[in-house]
């Protein structure tokens, strides 16, 4: 998380509003660092009831919404900046702006901020490895027309064994929106798989 906010730094970020679409009990609100507490509005999102109570209790400045992200009515392009650990897995969520396109939830929760945040508004979303190594590159292309990919970090699979007791492949993606959708190229970084030496297939 502290690395994430150092991110936000070199990326100039100094405050505003921060969203957080799955919060569990705040973690990132509570390594906010010291730099940006002034000039920041933190607002989080919690599908589970007694995690957003936890939140609401420990981070009383922040507005914390009890309830599914896709039943949300936040304005798009109203943040500043999104970041989170976001859930993973293979189902859906209903929302309608979204349901033709078939996302997966961790796909969605992507689809989603791009659009809550502002032209040149920043996310950093820890996800599953299945954003960026998944064939079927269609989802990839739907964030390569909205934003840009500024970096991508593949965590070890023991990065949550400690506090979670979970060994999963995650990466740190790390996305600046664009003013417009645009078309993409085919060579657009992030958006093809490759292979390794060994034959292990992983995007380029």
């Amino acid at each position: 998380i502290e690395k994430m906010y150092d991110i936000f730094d070199n990326l100039g970020f100094v405050g505003g509003k921060l969203l957080e679409p799955a919060m569990g009990v705040g973690n990132f609100f509570g390594m906010l660092p010291k730099r940006f507490q002034k000039d920041t509005k933190l607002y989080g999102v919690e599908l589970d009831t007694i995690s957003a109570r936890i939140a609401a209790r420990l981070y009383p400045e922040a507005n914390v919404y009890r309830c599914g992200y896709e039943e949300t009515s936040f304005r798009d392009n109203s943040f500043d900046a999104a970041i989170g650990n976001i859930p993973f897995g293979d189902y859906s969520v209903h929302d309608k702006k979204y349901d033709r396109h078939g996302f997966l939830i961790h796909d969605y929760f992507f689809a989603k901020t791009i659009d809550q945040v502002k032209p040149g508004g920043v996310i950093a979303f820890i996800t599953s490895k299945g954003t960026l190594d998944k064939k079927n590159s269609s989802v990839r292309k739907y964030i390569a027309e909205r934003a840009d990919l500024l970096g991508a970090i593949r965590l070890p699979n023991t990065a949550f064994k400690e506090n979670a007791g979970a060994e999963v492949t995650s990466d740190i993606l790390i996305l600046q929106k664009r003013a417009e959708p645009q078309a993409v190229k085919e060579e657009v970084s992030g958006l093809h798989l490759g292979r390794d030496e060994n034959n292990v297939s992983y995007n380029q």
